[in-house]
């Protein structure tokens, strides 16, 4: 009733075309042979096989399969008819095509409504202030709850056996099969129960799949494997706690709910002290998926195509809620120079779209943005309400030093209690967490080529002889700590 009560809203604005952007033709047009009886209008259908005719089959125009002819029938027509054309976006680069678009839309003596009903819908300027957006809207929690109960029965009517899941699993699904097609929600839904009628953890990974594959996100959204969870983040003690006290707001959230959903967190700091590991362990504590948007990816020499990949990259990162979105170095993509023309604008406009999808979003995607060079980053993106928080992840300090190292040892198939690891966090000191894995397997490899095992000695001698960014880069790392001090949170 939403989507019939929007048409009713353009119908009586006497808006005379109509973009529709769906796959789902079928779905489509039964609800505009609904909303025509509704209104009592007729009902005409329009494709390059069959030409004009009636939605109900009863009668044809002849000769209309070329689009030019059927335009001039309809304009030639006294009917207030209603007339959808599917897949008709080819044809609206051709001037003599817009010309009849326009002249039928300045007619005065009938209210016409022309659908144009594709996948995919650019709408030429010329025609653009005469016509309205129209997106069917996709299923909800309620609808889906239905799919997967009619999923069930009919699985256990051709099996005998009913479907197995737990609550969570089944709700985890539930808000996974969110942001799809009524369609791809069967599609998926059989995919989680067919195989071994059961919905489990293994299921909702392979939908995730499925879902980013059917949503065709692939090059500039990645779906990162193997998340870790926070057990593999040493320090950072504050972080986790800022999540461990969001992580029901942002899981549970409802209309309802008592407090707004946590947008995000910006991560600042110096290189290698493991921002982008953190940001994977926000979607590891939280157990959701994680999206790494490809800056690469999302620009392209032509004009006007980046912005457009990113109005759909994030309608993608929209559709994939609840999720976490992670823009890693985020300055490489927004920067662009002082003035934002010498790429002609493209940094400024990504950045616009960019700063109103994360003022307007409603859907629950968690925004993990990661930072080097803070000079470079906008003013606009760091004023108050972007972000929940900004985070300044410094280099680790001795007992973090400890935990990483434990960590890496155990990585690498290392017993931590066989180690002084006191003494190789003091040796470690002023290293980043990127180093002292680093160091850990340098150690390695000269302990397997010596034919002996890895011991504190030999981890420490590669200690002394690197120098770590802090040495090399310390102008630097002092100006950015510096810069910190009163502008950031500390995370640990």
């Amino acid at each position: 009733m939403k989507d019939i009560r929007e048409l009713e809203g353009l119908l009586a604005a006497k808006m005379p075309i109509v973009a529709v952007e769906s796959h789902e033709e079928a779905k489509v047009l039964r609800m505009f042979e609904r909303f025509a009886a509704l209104n009592e209008r007729k009902l005409w259908k329009w494709s390059v096989t069959g030409g004009l005719k009636r939605a109900s089959g009863a009668e044809g125009a002849f000769n209309t399969t070329r689009i030019e002819d059927a335009l001039r029938h309809i304009e030639k027509s006294p009917e207030n008819a209603i007339y959808v054309f599917l897949d008709a976006h080819k044809f609206l680069d051709d001037p003599v095509v817009l010309r009849q678009l326009k002249d039928i839309a300045a007619a005065e003596r009938t209210h016409r409504m022309l659908a144009f009903l594709s996948p995919r819908l650019e709408v030429p300027e010329e025609i653009g202030r005469m016509t309205a957006r129209f997106r069917p809207s996709l299923p909800d929690a309620a609808m889906i709850g239905a799919i997967l109960n009619e999923e069930a029965r009919s699985y256990r009517e051709s099996t005998g056996e009913p479907v197995r899941s737990s609550r969570e699993a089944l709700n985890v699904l539930t808000q996974h099969l969110g942001g799809v097609t009524e369609e791809d929600v069967r599609r998926l839904a059989r995919m989680a129960i067919r195989d071994d009628g059961a919905i489990s953890g293994a299921d909702i990974a392979r939908v995730l799949k499925a879902k980013h594959q059917l949503l065709a996100a692939g090059e500039i959204l990645v779906l990162e494997p193997g998340i870790p969870d926070l057990g593999q983040l040493g320090g950072l003690a504050k972080l986790k706690r800022w999540l461990e006290v969001r992580r029901e707001a942002f899981m549970g959230h409802g209309p309802d709910s008592p407090l707004p959903a946590p947008k995000g967190m910006l991560l600042l700091g110096v290189q290698g002290a493991g921002k982008s590991l953190a940001a994977k362990c926000v979607a590891g504590a939280w157990q959701l998926p994680l999206f790494r948007m490809d800056f690469g990816s999302l620009y392209e020499k032509y004009h006007g195509e980046t912005e457009r990949n990113l109005r759909e990259t994030l309608a993608v990162a929209n559709a994939m809620a609840p999720c976490v979105l992670w823009m890693d170095e985020i300055e490489k993509g927004i920067a662009g120079d002082a003035g934002g023309d010498s790429d002609g604008g493209v940094s400024r406009r990504v950045l616009g779209t960019l700063l109103t999808w994360m003022s307007e979003r409603a859907a629950r995607v968690f925004l993990v943005a990661t930072a080097n060079d803070i000079s470079q980053l906008p003013a606009e993106l760091l004023r108050k309400g972007r972000f929940d928080e900004i985070f300044f992840v410094d280099l680790p300090h001795a007992q973090a030093r400890v935990e990483i190292l434990r960590i890496h040892l155990r990585r690498n198939r290392q017993d931590p209690a066989a180690f002084d690891l006191a003494r190789l966090s003091a040796a470690c000191e002023g290293f980043s967490g990127a180093e002292i894995e680093q160091a850990i397997v340098a150690a390695l490899y000269e302990a397997h080529a010596a034919k002996k095992p890895l011991d504190s000695a030999a981890i420490e001698a590669e200690a002394r002889r690197t120098r770590p960014l802090s040495v090399v880069m310390a102008e630097k790392v002092e100006a950015l700590r510096a810069w910190a001090r009163e502008r950031a949170v500390p995370a640990d």
